[in-house]
């Protein structure tokens, strides 16, 4: 060994991994072999890739050995892949340069399950830290002679050194075993946790017991993506699923398919059931592994869509030329073609689930359906196919999910539009008094709680001819349909807007700080007024994610008046009467009111107050 190993620290993220992986107990210790399998497999596919292009590398015998010593205590997982580099071995173990790494960190210490995710966030090698106090990793580079040794107690740093006893190209990861992990240094256990979760790895895996020879393949080491869907069992499904998805949730659905004509490409796809952790993540991408002829050339593709990243698989094309580069890959003719058909593909998948099995399609809908979404103004192309797989929540229907056909079976006579409001949250949006003209005439509104929902809604949308519009530029459009509710004592009066019109500047005038505009709303019912948003403006949450994101100037809202309301008649008494101070009090409440039902502070909170006591100390 070289006398003097050079030590390092690890970056902030990792050794906050480590803390939590060392000091804390985990239900689920054997995902630690899960991970250095798949790390292992990955190396080999890369020694692969490159050998596609270089006829002199040799990849006849590409495997993984695990080597138990139980006299030493500690296993070893070899592959006779890539290898790694000194500098390598430092930016790979050392660092964690993943986006999104360090909210993931942050949740481990208050939620212990999400180690259940580890392996999406590249940091997968970390978990040999769940079960050992000293991980060694000795690699050399399949185009060098030199090898090296990384080695860590996971407390805070590691040291690099060269390795002068002979190793072979590739990699070994030492792991001494702890006490309270000890069962991991039985075969059996070993074999039983293998075949649960690396069964479809797609190298052979092998286990030796001391300096025995190995005598068994562990794994099937078989692609099943090409294998006709008859052939694999819904366990090999469930088992390939977990490996390349890296969760433990059972998939919604799986598409397997071979495509054959113009070019030929084996596709197995995962919907899964659970939300992955960095869903919301803007640099994630669909979990895709794209082979040629069973040779891993790229898991970086955008083949499937951002709206559809959730989905996870593989696909397999044997018309893609396996020396085209990773920068030519994504312009590929042959690579475009298959985008679109796969994405039609998952189209169709989820159409026909949502039209014969509703129940799974609400799950999926409620999961994922935020960043489904997304594809409405991103992908116009497939805009009124994305909108039918559109389910909501409505002013009819508080916890079933409707959809757009639905919405259009029950429209009401003489209604023009599909109508939406955009909210916090439901229970916020269903108290707000701007709905009062709606739920009168019995109008339904879908009611969107989803921060998506502000960017959606604001491209120019038609469904079967009904444009989607908010019930903030509706009131006029829902005068023409007759009320049906008579329990509202004022429902059949007269509007008296031009009975207020002189009142609509003094409003203006007295709130000329705090509002943009004040105008008549015939259709409010009980509710004296409400806050709406101006014609052609912005609904409050694209304002404030706008104002976030680019410093964007928020505007003043809109109030409207009811104008068949008593207190207006009072204010226009006092108006009169010259009791001005009064007048302001009240027309402040009312703002403040607005304000209150849509969600909102009053705006400002000490003068609400005082408003508030005056009101109630001259109550007659």
């Amino acid at each position: 060994m070289a006398k003097k190993p050079v030590k390092k620290e690890f970056t902030a993220e990792v050794s906050r991994l480590l803390q939590i992986l060392t000091h804390s107990i985990y239900s689920n210790k054997e995902i630690f072999l899960r991970e250095l399998i798949s790390n292992a497999s990955d190396a080999c596919d890369k020694l692969r890739y490159l050998a596609a292009k270089q006829s002199d590398l040799k990849t006849e015998d590409l495997k993984i050995n695990i080597k138990i010593d139980e006299k030493a205590k500690s296993i070893t997982i070899s592959d006779n892949g890539i290898g790694m580099t000194s500098e390598e071995l430092e930016e790979n173990l050392g660092t964690i340069a993943k986006s999104g790494t360090k909210s993931f960190i942050e949740s481990l210490s208050e939620d212990k399950s999400s180690t259940m995710q580890i392996g999406q966030f590249g940091i997968g090698f970390y978990s040999a830290f769940i079960v050992s106090n000293n991980v060694k990793v000795i690699s050399r580079k399949y185009d060098s002679e030199e090898v090296n040794l990384w080695a860590s107690d996971g407390t805070g740093s590691y040291s690099i050194e060269k390795y002068t006893n002979e190793h072979p190209i590739g990699t070994s990861i030492i792991i001494e075993i702890n006490e309270e992990s000890k069962d991991f240094l039985e075969y059996v256990n070993l074999k039983s946790i293998i075949t649960k979760y690396s069964d479809n790895i797609n190298f052979p895996i092998f286990i030796i017991e001391r300096d025995s020879s190995p005598d068994e393949q562990i794994n099937s080491a078989s692609a099943i993506w090409m294998k006709a869907k008859t052939d694999v069992t819904e366990q090999q499904y469930q088992e390939h699923y977990n490996l390349i998805s890296h969760n433990f949730d059972k998939p919604l659905s799986t598409i397997h398919y071979k495509a054959e004509g113009r070019y030929e490409y084996n596709v197995l796809l995962y919907i899964p059931s659970a939300r992955p952790f960095d869903l919301f993540d803007q640099q994630r991408k669909a979990k895709l592994k794209l082979y040629v002829k069973r040779v891993l050339i790229s898991e970086d593709t955008e083949v499937i869509p951002a709206y559809f990243r959730f989905v996870s698989g593989v696909i397999d094309c044997a018309d893609i030329p396996l020396t085209v580069s990773r920068e030519v890959l994504q312009e590929n003719h042959i690579l475009l073609s298959i985008k679109n058909a796969v994405k039609n593909r998952i189209i169709s998948t989820l159409t026909k689930m949502a039209k014969d099995e509703n129940e799974t399609y609400e799950t999926l809908w409620r999961t994922f359906g935020a960043v489904i979404k997304e594809g409405i103004y991103e992908d116009f192309e497939k805009k009124s196919e994305l909108l039918k797989l559109f389910r909501f929540n409505s002013t009819k229907s508080d916890e079933e999910l409707r959809s757009l056909d639905q919405y259009i079976k029950d429209l009401k006579e003489g209604q023009k539009s599909i109508y939406y409001m955009t909210a916090d949250d439901f229970e916020s949006a269903i108290a707000n008094p701007i709905l009062e003209g709606f739920k009168a005439r019995d109008v339904e509104v879908i009611i969107l709680t989803d921060p998506v929902d502000s960017f959606w809604t604001t491209v120019q949308n038609l469904y079967e001819n009904y444009e989607l519009k908010h019930v903030a530029h509706a009131k006029d459009e829902i005068a023409d349909i007759d009320i049906t509710d008579k329990s509202h004592k004022r429902n059949n009066k007269k509007d008296n807007s031009s009975n207020v019109s002189d009142l609509l500047p003094l409003i203006s005038k007295i709130l000329v700080d705090n509002v943009s505009e004040v105008r008549s709303n015939a259709s409010l019912v009980d509710s004296p007024a409400c806050i709406a948003i101006a014609d052609n403006g912005y609904d409050k949450t694209m304002q404030k994610i706008l104002n976030e994101r680019q410093g964007f100037q928020v505007s003043k809202p809109v109030l409207e008046i009811n104008p068949n309301h008593p207190i207006f008649g009072l204010i226009q008494k006092k108006a009169k009467n010259n009791k001005s101070k009064q007048v302001e009090t009240l027309v402040r409440v009312l703002l403040d009111y607005a304000l209150i039902m849509d969600g909102e502070k009053p705006h400002n909170i000490k003068t609400f107050g005082k408003d508030i006591l005056e009101l109630l100390n001259n109550v007659n």
